[in-house]
């Protein structure tokens, strides 16, 4: 996704709020001040008031933004501007963050077209004087890589297919890469994996790449790959299975986010782990009571076979954390009780460490990817103790579902102050401003600045 170069030919698109306007209209030709007047234009925030020129194409553009006090501001507001006529526009005066509003347009441009006719041309922005332009394309582009691998089906998005993505990715940016496939995941020692992937007609796997420097700073990432999820022997309802195909997003979002970090030149030596599998039913598939021995040596008791993301994640956060990487992060499409909590576009966070919990707040906020942290509450950790096994996958009863879920993992991390493990839910139910109805990426555009940040300083 590409901004164009700057051009004085290009339409200017001023930012007014609705308390300034009266003045701006003051100002204006006769002809432009009845057009907004026709139109109801008052700068009221997210509205557009597009002037033509003799041939019908827009002269100019104005368009409504928050007030400066408003408690309720979109960052992204912008985006609506990616809905102007097909042309080649440009930022006038009273845009607040250009950069911001720059990333926020080409996220809104997104369209998912593999099965569709396109349809017909886009508006185009000039890339804003004085932004990082490369830095802002780059983001654009990975989340469209994500959003991508989100909203393809899983006839064309299975286990092959999406580690063909990740090595392609992988390749592309010259990292050292392998995937460890079907029976050769007991062989190195990835039980869970192998378990909760071998009942599909394509193979469990576990793709691994890395990249940069040596010296730079650790990072490792781990994304769940469940390419779909029918819920295994624990069988969905036909109504649960609709949006399956999104159970992989958590590796789409490790994808997008090492996407933007081997695009970009922090001294970061970055690790990507990604568990593939698709948890189908067949006479092999695994079932509620079984017993296996996790990669870390814990027994796992099933509890659920439809809670079997943190199975996969369990044994690559062992591996992951074998490498005592300084930063650890997971990411997963893993609790309906998250979403219950805290809605789709917020996602949960856990981390045993406060100032990691707080700087990724911050980031969050900074970049207009909201999270909310959660907490590792002990008290509801001893219900995971298994009675003929080390741990059970699930506890009894439905109370604190995606902290239960959260402790599971931090069973399997070796140090939870340099861990993060973020319970995403990757989908836009509608469209919004910047973020199109279908597959998200969320929390990577935060972490992509927070590791930046900390590759800068060190590894502090």
């Amino acid at each position: 996704m590409k901004l164009e170069d700057w051009s004085a030919e290009a339409t200017a698109i001023d930012f007014v709020d609705k308390s300034g306007w009266p003045q701006v209209k003051e100002g204006l030709p006769s002809i432009v001040s009845a057009l907004a007047s026709a139109t109801g234009f008052e700068g009221k925030p997210g509205t557009q008031l597009i002037v033509p020129a003799l041939d019908g194409a827009p002269a100019r553009v104005f368009f409504g933004v928050e007030d400066a006090d408003a408690r309720k501001r979109d960052p992204f507001l912008v985006g609506k501007l990616a809905s102007l006529p097909a042309g080649l526009y440009r930022f006038g005066d009273g845009v607040a963050d250009p950069q911001q509003a720059a990333l926020a347009f080409l996220l809104a441009s997104y369209s998912f077209t593999r099965y569709s006719t396109p349809k017909g041309e886009k508006a185009r922005l000039c890339a804003p004087e004085g932004i990082d332009r490369a830095r802002v394309e780059r983001i654009a582009s990975a989340v469209a890589l994500g959003r991508d691998l989100v909203n393809t089906p899983a006839n064309d998005m299975g286990p092959e297919a999406l580690a063909e993505a990740a090595l392609a990715l992988a390749a592309k940016h010259g990292a050292q890469s392998r995937a460890i496939v079907g029976d050769a995941l007991l062989a190195e020692n990835f039980p869970l994996i192998h378990a909760v992937g071998r009942a599909s007609a394509q193979a469990p796997r576990l793709v691994e790449f890395t990249h940069g420097p040596e010296d730079g700073l650790k990072v490792t990432l781990v994304g769940k790959g469940v390419c779909y999820d029918t819920g295994g022997l624990d069988i969905k309802p036909s109504s649960a299975m609709a949006l399956m195909k999104k159970d992989m997003g958590g590796a789409a979002t490790t994808l997008a986010l090492a996407s933007m970090i081997m695009d970009g030149d922090a001294p970061v030596r970055l690790r990507v782990l990604l568990p593939i599998v698709e948890n189908s039913i067949s006479s092999n598939a695994f079932r509620t009571g079984d017993i296996y021995r996790s990669r870390k040596g814990l027994t796992v008791e099933i509890g659920n076979t439809d809670a079997e993301g943190r199975l996969i994640l369990a044994d690559a956060l062992a591996y992951g954390s074998e490498g005592e990487p300084d930063l650890l992060f997971n990411f997963a499409t893993l609790t309906g009780a998250a979403r219950v909590a805290l809605g789709p576009e917020l996602p949960p966070f856990y981390t045993g460490d406060d100032a990691l919990a707080e700087e990724i707040s911050a980031h969050g906020r900074a970049s207009n990817d909201p999270v909310w942290r959660l907490p590792l509450w002990d008290n509801y950790d001893n219900g995971l103790d298994g009675k003929i096994s080390d741990l059970v996958s699930v506890t009894s009863g439905g109370f604190s579902g995606s902290i239960v879920a959260a402790l599971f993992l931090r069973r399997f991390v070796a140090d939870p102050t340099r861990w993060a493990h973020f319970d995403v839910y990757c989908w836009n139910p509608s469209t919004k401003p910047g973020r199109p109805e279908g597959g998200e990426v969320q929390s990577a555009r935060l972490l992509y600045q927070l590791i930046e940040d900390r590759a800068s300083r060190g590894k502090a």
